[in-house]
């Protein structure tokens, strides 16, 4: 099965866990047996139309999957799924 690397602010989805294993040959079976094993994760992965958030990032053997085939991108059993939150802000230029 595939590891999921879990951020740390969903890891209060997976009871601490910063890594969980799921079943699924593409990426949207993944997301669809993720939330059913830890419930609520899925809504913080897809929006309302079940396609990925704009601020989430997920990668597939280490490749953004917006750049391969996106939640129909393939994964293998052997394959790591990192769930990436976007990071933004910053103080800016300090004087």
């Amino acid at each position: 099965m595939p590891d999921v690397r879990i951020p740390t602010p969903l890891r209060k989805l997976t009871d601490g866990q910063a890594v969980v294993s799921v079943e699924g040959g593409d990426l949207r079976s993944v997301v669809t047996n993720l939330d059913a094993a830890h419930p609520g994760l899925g809504d913080r992965i897809l929006d309302d139309r079940g396609e990925l958030r704009r601020f989430v990032n997920v990668f597939v053997r280490d490749e953004d999957v917006r750049f391969q085939s996106g939640l129909d991108t393939e994964v293998a059993e052997s394959d790591t799924v990192s769930i990436v939150p976007a990071v933004a802000g910053g103080a800016g230029r300090v004087t």
